[in-house]
């Protein structure tokens, strides 16, 4: 299933039914799982792990040197799970030693045309990246996060699981779950309410995520104050505690 034009090399690792189009490039240290699919022009670098059930269209290159300057062609990893989609002109870059040394996606991620993940950043799983998102480097996406199209983000930046960023949005700091977020620089706008019904929240649990965006947005208390008033909503509510736990674990500011 690898067509007679496309280069592989004899040290990547291939599942038997892996499908391989014209004039693509597969280089040393590559893994790649059971039938996934990598269209014309493609190039695929490592040291890289691609899990099972991918598709990669033409142009896109995969696990090629992080843009470092820093960089000194150390062994750093790309690790790719199941199920993603890597549309035309997607760049994926491998980590560096300065961080983790290592790019993480998880399963069933759509990345549209042309985005960038830049070096050590961290992507969950469900995600969407409309058209030319990019990705600075050390960045960490929550599960469910939807990036609107030529929206960017800011190195060492935190989005949390859920939230949604529109197209255009220039992000600086970390968004908590659950929030949505517009704009140059980016500011938060509402609650993702359609998300979280299309994923099987209550009514009740929005109902509680919009108490803890008010409390945190609209009431004008310092972050101090609004996570103390959270405390006891965090203790009864699953869904409020990973919106505290976020916030208390960001090392950035948060976006306001």
């Amino acid at each position: 299933m690898i067509d007679e034009h496309a280069i592989v090399s004899a040290q990547a690792q291939l599942a038997a039914d892996v499908s391989v189009g014209p004039f693509s490039v597969i280089g040393a240290q590559v893994q790649i799982g059971a039938r996934t699919v990598i269209g014309p022009h493609a190039v695929i670098n490592g040291p890289t792990t691609i899990g099972a059930d991918n598709r990669i269209f033409q142009f896109a290159s995969i696990g090629d040197a992080p843009q470092d300057k820093k960089y000194q062609g150390e062994p750093t990893r790309l690790e790719i799970g199941d199920r993603n989609v890597f549309r035309e002109g997607c760049t994926i870059n491998r980590g560096t030693v300065r961080d983790k040394g290592v790019t993480r996606i998880g399963n069933d991620n759509l990345f549209m045309a042309y985005c960038h993940v830049a070096h050590d950043c961290v992507v969950g799983s469900s995600t969407v990246f409309a058209n030319c998102a990019s990705l600075g480097g050390h960045v960490e996406i929550g599960d469910w996060v939807i990036l609107g199209g030529l929206t960017a983000v800011h190195q060492f930046t935190r989005i949390g699981a859920h939230a949604f960023l529109g197209g255009g949005a220039i992000l600086r700091a970390d968004v908590p779950p659950y929030v949505m977020v517009a704009g140059n620089p980016a500011v938060p706008v509402a609650v993702n309410s359609e998300g979280l019904k299309r994923r099987g929240f209550t009514e009740d649990q929005i109902r509680n995520v919009r108490e803890a965006y008010r409390i945190l947005y609209r009431s004008e208390l310092k972050l101090a104050d609004a996570l103390a008033r959270l405390a006891p909503l965090a203790q009864a509510h699953a869904e409020i505690r990973a919106f505290v736990d976020f916030i208390q674990a960001s090392t950035r500011s948060l976006v306001r």
